[in-house]
Order: structure tokens, then sequence, then C-alpha cells
């Protein structure tokens, strides 16, 4: 792959938009870069501590520098990344939900989180709309998310999205969630 065709397949600029939510506020998404990960963690410490366990299966306070590395340092091609930061004009653009998928052991996975004072306002539905689209359009025509049982914001997500819910392989008290995607 030569140069310019190795930069586009890095750096999708089709995920870049703005967009409106119900209460006017406005988001830019955009894919995640490895220079976000600062940002990226002080996303993380300022979820709640019932939101980082239902985005990851634990009550963690911050990530580690491992998996901090794991979600900034993506390649955009199995593994795809978008944040969307609020815009203010007083401060550098902020980091209120992140969404991705992952492909891994022949299944790809999906997450979303959103920032507590984000939720219910379209956020989520506005990235897993984008991402699915993405993920369709390059050739991925089913994904899954283990979601904690008790997460029933991100299981009627997906079932707004056609989704089917079943037991998680990985356990008692995840769902597993099936997405068949148009055009993968």
């Amino acid at each position: 792959m030569n140069a310019a065709a190795h930069a586009g397949a890095r750096f999708p600029s089709a995920l870049i938009d703005r967009i409106r939510l119900a209460d006017g506020r406005e988001v830019v998404v955009r894919p995640v870069l490895a220079i976000d990960a600062e940002a990226e963690q002080a996303f993380v410490r300022g979820l709640s501590l019932e939101s980082r366990r239902k985005r990851f299966h634990l009550p963690i306070r911050e990530l580690s520098p491992t998996l901090l590395r794991q979600l900034t340092d993506v390649d955009h091609v199995g593994h795809v990344a978008i944040v969307a930061e609020a815009l203010a004009s007083d401060d550098a653009p902020t980091i209120v939900a992140d969404a991705r998928y992952v492909n891994e052991n022949g299944e790809t996975h999906f997450a979303i989180a959103v920032a507590d004072a984000w939720q219910g306002i379209g956020l989520g539905r506005a990235l897993m709309q984008r991402l699915l689209r993405y993920a369709a359009r390059h050739g991925i025509a089913r994904m899954v998310a283990d979601v904690i049982t008790d997460n029933t914001a991100m299981t009627r997500l997906a079932a707004s999205f056609g989704g089917r819910l079943s037991m998680s392989p990985h356990g008692a008290g995840l769902t597993r969630a099936h997405l068949e995607l148009a055009g993968g």
C-alpha cells in the first residue's frame, strides 16, 4: 500500500461529523488518536462509578496504562474508535462519549460509553448509527456486545437497531447483543 492509501486507511475522515443534540448542545465526532490518551483518561475518570462498571464490567477508577494505550492507539481497520467532543467557547474540547468496534477471534465487538451529563439526549444513538454505517461499508456483517444485564440503556439501544439479545457465553450477569448489519 502506498503512503497516501495507508494514511487514508489509518484515519477514517468519513467518521468526522458535527451533531446537534436534542437539548441543543453540539458535539464534534471524530476518530480517536493516540494523542487523545490524556483526554480519554479524563473522560473515564469523569464517568460515575456506575457508568464505568457498565462500560468496563468492573468498577474501575481509571484506565491502566496498557488499557489506555489499547483504547487510543488504534489502527482504524480492525479497531475503529470515535469520540464525541463537546465544544465550549472558553474551554478546550472535552471528550463526552466514546464508541468503538474491535475485530477479535472472528467476532466484531462494539462498545459505547457516554458521560453521565450527556446521557439520555441521543448521543449514544448518534454514535451507534455512525459506527454501524461505517462497519457495514467496510464489510462487517455482524457485531456483538457483552452487556451487564442491568444495563437497560445499552440493551434497549441494541434492540432499537434490530439487535437480538441472548445469554452471553462469558457468564451469568451478562447479556449478549447481536446486531446484523445491512450491506455487511
